[in-house]
């Protein structure tokens, strides 16, 4: 039997709340801990249709199952009136190898689980009485990174920037509704950085727009739109004024997030002291140890999250009894 999963069965099952983030910091303990196979990503870019999609999984030792996922990102389907982001997650038996589930979530459980990413980021390295956040950016992922901070920070003020005027007023007053904060819209990706004491800058740039001069004292910065070698939002100095450099996952992060810029500039060497999420997670490293630190987090998206995500997703389909079973 195959269990079928749609959105909206997924969305009853799983948010950005503390369950989504046990699960997932477990899976980046998992890892760190030397217990999870994370093969090297798929990607397969579609250029002509500004699109790519990116196939990831991982198996954490101890679990029976583990998910393989499909992520599109086509960020022109805002001119069809269609999301950018969509996919589909696949759990498998870990002891048979045999479809245990298909979940059709349209890239709802990616968000998810990126957003808790940017929360688990946040709770070791952002100060603990933050008053002030800003985002870059007024997608979907602006959304979700902003849930998860709110997770972990109890903020109560909002600056966001984005370059389609539309979409920051319409983000603005989803937000302030879901919220019940002052929401600024910000005239400058500066005037974000400067005001805020938490930034997540979520948009697919590939031209660095975020400068060291801008960072002040007690400033965390997560960083989560580059997971591609063409992508860039940071200036790769930025990463020389921080006191504690953090990453889902070295090995990747300096080939394809905001670190292999850094890299490739001299900013880092593969000998820099360069904390993995799981190293926190498990209390191996520790986080933010002084309020005045600039610390930042490199998040590029890492198999452990989905099969961390889709497992939690499929048990609490069957507790609730959600879901369709179908005789493969």
């Amino acid at each position: 039997m195959i269990k079928v999963l749609v959105e909206k069965d997924i969305r009853q099952c799983v948010g950005v709340n503390k369950a989504a983030f046990a699960a997932v910091a477990e899976g980046f303990s998992k890892l760190a801990e030397g217990k999870a196979n994370v093969p090297p990503i798929v990607r397969i870019d579609i250029p002509e249709f500004n699109g790519e999609v990116d196939i990831k999984t991982a198996y954490i030792e101890g679990i029976d199952s583990f998910a393989i996922k499909i992520a599109a990102g086509f960020l022109d389907n805002y001119k069809l009136g269609l999301p950018t982001g969509s996919g589909m997650m696949v759990l498998v038996s870990a002891k048979t190898g045999n479809p245990e589930s298909i979940l059709l979530d349209n890239g709802y459980l990616t968000d998810v689980r990126t957003g808790i990413a940017g929360a688990i980021a946040a709770e070791y390295l952002a100060r603990k009485d933050i008053k002030t956040a800003g985002v870059i950016g007024s997608g979907a992922q602006a959304r979700f990174q902003m849930r998860g901070l709110k997770l972990v920070r109890d903020f109560k003020r909002l600056f966001v920037f984005g370059l389609i005027s539309e979409q920051v007023d319409e983000y603005i007053s989803e937000m302030t509704s879901e919220f019940g904060i002052e929401i600024i819209k910000a005239s400058s990706v500066e005037q974000v950085v400067r005001q805020s004491d938490v930034v997540v800058t979520t948009t697919p740039s590939r031209k660095p727009y975020l400068k060291a001069e801008w960072l002040h004292p007690g400033l965390h910065i997560t960083c989560m739109g580059a997971d591609s070698e063409f992508k860039q939002e940071l200036y790769a100095d930025v990463f020389a004024r921080a006191q504690k450099i953090v990453c889902d996952r070295k090995s990747q992060a300096l080939k394809l997030g905001e670190l292999h810029h850094a890299l490739d500039e001299g900013i880092i060497t593969n000998e820099s002291d360069i904390i993995e999420l799981g190293e926190l997670t498990s209390n191996k490293k520790a986080g933010r140890q002084t309020d005045e630190e600039i610390t930042i987090c490199d998040l590029t998206g890492v198999g452990v999250q989905d099969t961390a995500i889709a497992l939690l997703a499929f048990q609490q389909a069957g507790m609730k009894g959600l879901g369709l079973e179908l005789n493969a």
